[in-house]
């Protein structure tokens, strides 16, 4: 499969494992620490309105997922990306350790 054209692949049950979960980008001074506001958010994709397989979510709160999103922007977008991508880690290890995702 081509690079350029990638399917996105979904999952309802990765999506919902964020409910109540503390948020794992976790960026200073703006994370709420709120796990009721917590949604799985995506690194964004190829180009507008796309968005990368849930695989590639994190855990966010509602905050965190602002400044992904770009609707604030108190750091800049590299800084953001950054702890986008760690906290993409920790969620990953999460589904691993819960059994949500496993490796063949």
């Amino acid at each position: 499969m081509s690079l350029l054209k990638q399917r996105r692949h979904e999952s309802r049950h990765l999506r919902d494992s964020a409910r109540g979960q503390p948020c794992l980008v976790r960026l200073p001074g703006i994370c709420n620490h709120d796990p009721s506001t917590t949604v799985l958010a995506h690194l964004n994709g190829g180009g507008m309105g796309t968005k990368t397989s849930d695989l590639f979510g994190v855990f966010t709160c509602s905050a965190c997922h602002d400044e992904i999103d770009r609707r604030t922007m108190y750091f800049s977008a590299d800084a953001v990306k950054l702890a986008h991508l760690e906290g993409m880690v920790r969620t990953q290890q999460h589904w691993l350790d819960v059994g949500l995702v496993t490796l063949k």
